[in-house]
C-alpha cells in the first residue's frame, strides 16, 4: 500500500496511526499487531455492511512499510464528538440521536459475526493473572445466564466513531470489537468507556437515554457491567486495571 506525502494524522494510539489520505482514510497498525486481528476487523466491517449498516467502504487491506494497514473511502463530515465539542447546546439532541443510531444497529443481524458470549468467555478466561478461578467461574456463570440474542453489537460505540454527513445521515466506523448478541451489553460497554475516561455526566445521560428509548430497566445494564469489565481486563492495560476491578463486583452475582 502506498500513502501520499500529503497524508495527515487524524488520530494516534499505542497500536495504530490513522491518516487522512485525501479520498481515503488509512489505519496503520504497529508491527506487533497480529494479521488475524487485522483481517477480523476487515471481516467485521464487511459483515456489518452486508447486514445493511452504513459503514465506510473498504478499499484495501495490505502492508505499509512492513505493517498491516486498512484503507477505507473517506466519509466527509464531522464526528458526533466534534459537533458536541463545538456547540455544547447540541449535546442533548446528539445523545438522543446517538442512542437511536445504536438501537438501529441492534436491529440488524448477521449470523457469521462472532457470538458475544464466546468472545467474552475467551476474554474472561484470558484474565487469569488478574482474576482468580472463583471470580472467573462466577462471572462465566452470570454470562451463561444472560439472554441469547443475535443483535449486531458494535463493541466500541462512542461519538468519535460516528460521522455525521452534511445531509444528516450517519456512518459508523471502527468495527474492531463487533459481536452478535445482546444489545444491552453493547450499551454497558459504551457506558464503561465513558466512565473510564472521566465523562461521568455524559455516561449517566447516555445510559438513562438508552434505557428510556429501549424500554428497559437500568438493572439490565448493571448486570452486564462486571462481565464487560472482566473481559476488558484481558487487554492488560495497566492504567485501566483499578477502574475495571472496581466494576468486577462478584459478591452479588447470585
Amino acid at each position: 500500500m502506498d500513502l501520499p506525502k500529503s497524508k495527515k494524522v487524524i488520530r494516534e494510539r499505542n497500536n495504530k496511526v490513522v491518516y487522512d489520505c485525501g479520498d481515503t482514510v488509512v489505519k496503520v497498525f504497529n508491527g506487533t499487531k497480529p494479521a488475524a486481528d487485522i483481517f477480523n476487523e476487515v471481516l467485521n466491517l464487511a459483515r456489518a455492511e452486508q447486514a445493511g449498516i452504513d459503514v465506510p467502504e473498504l478499499v484495501e487491506a495490505s502492508k505499509y512499510e512492513g505493517s498491516w494497514a486498512i484503507a477505507t473511502k473517506k466519509v466527509v463530515g464531522k464526528t458526533m464528538r466534534e459537533i458536541g465539542d463545538e456547540d455544547a447546546s447540541k449535546r442533548g439532541e446528539l445523545t438522543g440521536r446517538f442512542v437511536d443510531l445504536q438501537l438501529d444497529i441492534h436491529k440488524h443481524t448477521n449470523p457469521l459475526i462472532v457470538h458475544q458470549k464466546d468472545k467474552y468467555t475467551r476474554m474472561i478466561n484470558a484474565a487469569g493473572e488478574i482474576l482468580d478461578e472463583n471470580a472467573r467461574y462466577d462471572l462465566l456463570m452470570r454470562l451463561d445466564g444472560m439472554p441469547n440474542k443475535h443483535e449486531i453489537c458494535h463493541g466500541d460505540f462512542v461519538p468519535s466513531n460516528v460521522i455525521v454527513r452534511e445531509d444528516g445521515t450517519c456512518c459508523v466506523c471502527d468495527w474492531t470489537h463487533t459481536t452478535q448478541g445482546d444489545g444491552v451489553a453493547d450499551c454497558a460497554a459504551s457506558y464503561l468507556h465513558f466512565k473510564m475516561r472521566g465523562a461521568d455526566e455524559f455516561a449517566e445521560n447516555y445510559v438513562n437515554t438508552y434505557c428510556d428509548k429501549a424500554g428497559i430497566a437500568r438493572e439490565r445494564v448493571n448486570l452486564w457491567l462486571p462481565i464487560i469489565a472482566a473481559a476488558e481486563l484481558s487487554r492488560g492495560r495497566a492504567v485501566e486495571k483499578d477502574f475495571l476491578l472496581a466494576h468486577v463486583d462478584v459478591t452479588d452475582i447470585d
